[in-house]
């Protein structure tokens, strides 16, 4: 590997042509990615595009394919483990930060390089004022001498940050930086991020949020499918153009819903439906084939009151009627047996079984189709799971891939997957889309359409407004548990359930 590069370089960081297979994929096929001295570059792409692979790559965790190149600060760069990019300057601030939890932020700011006084002792007076100093200047206060596990997640990402500052970071990648941040600490986040780059430091940005990707961003690559697409200043793109490169096809429709005349039947009615400190006095009713959507700010009591539903955490009083006809439902066995399902927020923490296959999560709930003399029949398994990865287009070699290997759109169909398995009458969607690129929300939200169509019931709980307004046909609010609106589709405005949501 050669530098061609002169050592006035405008770019800090260049891969070319880099590749990685996979036995039986071709992950990446000749990437290239050039990133300028103190910019902030987003790396875009769907689900399974590459994105990780190729930052796996940049950080010593994979190596790549013969013949591709890696520079930085004009020099060759060949990272054999996380430990060696550190070293050069880049550094990566994934998306759940693992800090040392019982150690100081001071603490964790020089973990690995601790100032010593001599050969035996922790200077951790120093350490403390240096750690502090940095926080400082980088427009972050801290109490540096509280524990990690004590600290919110917005700030452990501002100490990973500031961290890689005082490390000589040349580079810092994040990886979507604002999935568990609230509206300020986002703000704060994009602060700090101003800076950074004032410094000369320059950010990899890969989030899903197309909207704080062009509010941060100079640039963006798009990869699709593992292969390069196209490197375009940020203000020289729109929405659409960029939403177009990382699909490869016209999304301009992608919200564009199916109306139809609904049914009058009642298939779910809720009735003073209270959880002490949660909800209060809610009451709704849904009808045959309606996508109900629940609204509201953090903390309103969405989900805890989808969680009574499902009896997952029931309610203290209230009723629960199903088709006209009182249902006890003490927890997720008895609404199974109502044909009530449930795609939770958290598919990794209480959804998915992580370490389990494809064809492993989809029978779970409900094994006895696949029994032949006691045991399972994994070709009458494999079967069924095949034919749901094909109906719901879900990007595997195979069903016997293990879950946590796959993109998170596709995590999502297996869990939907299971849940469509046991044909329910009623589909519980939390965050449906949460964490998910803009191709599978996009098939999501047809297969949402068709399960409407077929008479199935849906009740959406979303953070997302656009999804709210395109898919919902009534949208009930919530505020501090209370509910205090059921908006009909004709009059359903964004401003209209920002001021229901915000009492």
């Amino acid at each position: 590997m050669t530098n061609s590069n002169s050592s006035n370089s405008p770019y800090i960081l260049e891969m070319r042509n880099v590749s990685k297979t996979f036995p039986g994929v071709k992950a990446l096929d000749q990437i290239n990615l050039r990133v300028k001295r103190g910019s902030v570059h987003a790396l875009m792409g769907e689900n399974g595009a590459g994105k990780s692979t190729l930052m796996k790559i940049l950080y010593g965790i994979y190596i790549p394919d013969e013949g591709g190149e890696l520079i930085l600060d004009d020099k060759p760069f060949k990272p054999g483990r996380p430990i060696d990019a550190i070293r050069r300057g880049l550094t990566m601030v994934p998306q759940e930060i693992s800090p040392a939890a019982n150690l100081t932020i001071a603490d964790n700011f020089y973990l690995g390089r601790e100032i010593t006084k001599g050969k035996f002792f922790l200077n951790q007076k120093a350490m403390n004022e240096q750690a502090s100093a940095i926080l400082k200047e980088l427009g972050v206060p801290m109490d540096v001498t509280e524990k990690m596990s004590d600290v919110s997640v917005a700030k452990a990402q501002l100490v990973a940050i500031a961290t890689a500052v005082s490390n000589d970071a040349k580079v810092i990648i994040m990886d979507e930086p604002t999935t568990a941040l609230t509206e300020n600490e986002v703000d704060q986040l994009y602060r700090i991020i101003e800076t950074v780059k004032a410094r000369g430091i320059a950010i990899i940005f890969i989030s899903h949020k197309l909207d704080e990707v062009f509010r941060v961003s100079d640039e963006i690559t798009v990869i699709r499918d593992g292969q390069y697409v196209d490197t375009k200043p940020t203000k020289e793109v729109t929405k659409e153009q960029l939403i177009s490169m990382m699909v490869g096809r016209d999304m301009s429709e992608m919200f564009q819903r199916e109306r139809f005349e609904l049914s009058d039947e009642i298939v779910l009615e809720i009735k003073h439906f209270t959880r002490e400190g949660k909800y209060q006095d809610i009451n709704f009713a849904v009808r045959k084939g309606e996508i109900f959507g629940i609204a509201g700010l953090v903390g309103a009591g969405r989900s805890e009151i989808v969680e009574g539903l499902f009896g997952y955490k029931p309610a203290d009083s209230g009723e629960i009627y199903i088709r006209g006809e009182k249902a006890i439902i003490n927890n997720p066995l008895d609404a199974m047996k109502y044909k009530i399902g449930f795609v939770t927020e958290d598919r990794k923490l209480t959804g998915l079984f992580l370490n389990l296959s494809i064809t492993d999560n989809m029978i779970m709930p409900e094994m006895s189709p696949y029994l032949e003399n006691f045991l399972v029949s994994v070709a009458r398994a494999q079967k069924t799971a095949n034919e749901q990865k094909t109906k719901l287009k879900i990007k595997a070699p195979n069903v016997d891939v293990i879950t946590n290997n796959l993109s998170g759109g596709n995590q999502q169909k297996v869990l939907l997957a299971r849940w469509l398995l046991l044909e329910p009458e009623i589909l519980i969607l939390d965050e449906p889309t949460k964490g998910i690129d803009v191709g599978a929300k996009a098939e999501l939200y047809k297969l949402m359409v068709e399960l409407s169509k077929q008479g199935k019931t849906i009740i959406m709980i979303t953070s997302d407004m656009l999804e709210l307004l395109s898919m919902s046909d009534r949208v009930m609010v919530m505020h501090e548990g209370h509910q205090v609106g059921i908006i009909p589709h004709a009059e359903l405005t964004q401003e209209r359930v920002l001021e229901l949501a915000s009492g």
